[in-house]
């Protein structure tokens, strides 16, 4: 399933753990759907006439486009792309920006038909930990007021393992979300990646530090909770209702072809990889495609394994043994099957068939099982 992913990379102020590409500023604002244009007319071909299935607007803060601007991107995809009638539409939002008249503009003059919501938590404390624009006042009624304009396809994302996020607040957080019978959840452990404000504040000793214990139950909570209201954890940090999960970013999990448009936007189409300059003045003056493109790669047949390998076992549908000879040959599929023993000896994975699949405990450790089992470069 195709799919376009286009990054708004702007903030009202940025969150001290993201490591994202954005600018907390509007300073370029007016002429970045200009330049977001061109690109599309650039690169209307890069996904060769497929039928886009999915659209994605993400970020920095997409709810900081005016709807009149989401429309004007829109036109001009339909005039270039091949989309299909029942596209999934998500805006990514912050619950600061949701007033009632946004929503309902939202809802009633444009095609997004997916909100996804950043409340993170619905605690102050931990808000401002994150260093969040919102309160746990302004996310509540963001999700009340999107709910009663008809947005019932809604995902938030709750943050887990934050160190003033008490086990007993977690449960508070999760039977929150329950209560507002919200089909999709994405949920992440804190991460404290290099070189953002939080690293900074932490190393400083002016924050304190995560705990990965904490993480743990709090990630041991979140499943035994999720599949208590019936969700299925179709990927590590993604869970849904049946027939609510994220169509376009499954697409990342399933090998899908995708378009990244706007600053720092990845692309992929199944032979190379791509992502554009990180840059929003070098990105607005971009008059041609290499110009814009900041690298390219060509996935060697050891690079496309491994991919697979790292998607397909986040996911529920989990490695297949057969995929791995079909598409790479006995030598990768033994070196698989042979791997992959010491888990499944540790019950981190189990075997459906030719299906491997990581259990609870392998949920934990997915990255590092993942790279055991990638195949290095020659």
């Amino acid at each position: 399933m195709p799919g376009i992913y286009l990054h708004i990379p702007f903030c009202k102020q940025k969150c001290y753990y993201c490591n994202f590409y954005s600018l907390a500023s509007l300073k370029y604002r007016d002429v970045f759907v200009d330049a977001l244009l061109r690109e599309m007319r650039l690169r209307k071909d890069y996904l060769h006439d497929k039928h886009i299935e999915t659209i994605y607007f993400g970020g920095g803060t997409p709810s900081l486009l005016h709807p009149d601007e989401i429309n004007r991107i829109l036109h001009e995809m339909e005039m270039l792309f091949n989309i299909d009638n029942h596209a999934e539409i998500t805006l990514e939002a912050n619950p600061d920006d949701l007033s009632s008249d946004y929503l309902k503009t939202l809802k009633t003059d444009t095609a997004i038909n997916r909100l996804s919501m950043g409340v993170q938590s619905f605690f102050d404390d931990d808000l401002r930990y994150l260093h969040r624009v919102h309160d746990g006042n302004h996310a509540r009624k963001a999700i009340e007021m999107a709910k009663q304009v008809g947005f019932n396809n809604m995902t938030i994302d709750l943050i887990y393992g934050i160190p003033t996020l008490t086990e007993e607040k977690w449960k508070q957080n999760l039977a929150l979300f329950f209560s507002y019978d919200i089909p999709h959840l994405s949920s992440y452990s804190l991460t404290v990646e290099p070189k953002t404000a939080l690293r900074l504040l932490i190393d400083k000793k002016k924050l304190k530090n995560t705990d990965e214990d904490q993480g743990v139950r709090h990630f041991e909570i979140l499943l035994e909770q999720t599949r208590q209201h019936g969700f299925e954890q179709y990927e590590i940090s993604n869970f849904a209702l049946p027939g609510f999960y994220s169509k376009h970013n499954s697409t990342y999990w399933l090998g899908g072809h995708y378009l990244g448009l706007g600053p720092s936007a990845h692309s992929f189409n199944g032979r190379s990889r791509q992502w554009n300059v990180k840059n929003m003045k070098l990105y607005i003056e971009s008059e041609t495609i290499d110009n814009m493109i900041l690298e390219k790669e060509i996935l060697t047949k050891n690079q496309q394994y491994n991919e697979y390998v790292m998607t397909s076992l986040r996911t529920s549908r989990g490695c297949n043994a057969e995929h791995i000879r079909n598409g790479f040959g006995e030598k990768y599929t033994n070196y698989f099957l042979q791997t992959i023993q010491k888990y499944l000896k540790e019950n981190r994975i189990i075997q459906k068939g030719n299906t491997y699949v990581l259990t609870d405990a392998g949920k934990l450790f997915a990255d590092g099982i993942a790279g055991d089992l990638f195949v290095d470069e020659d």
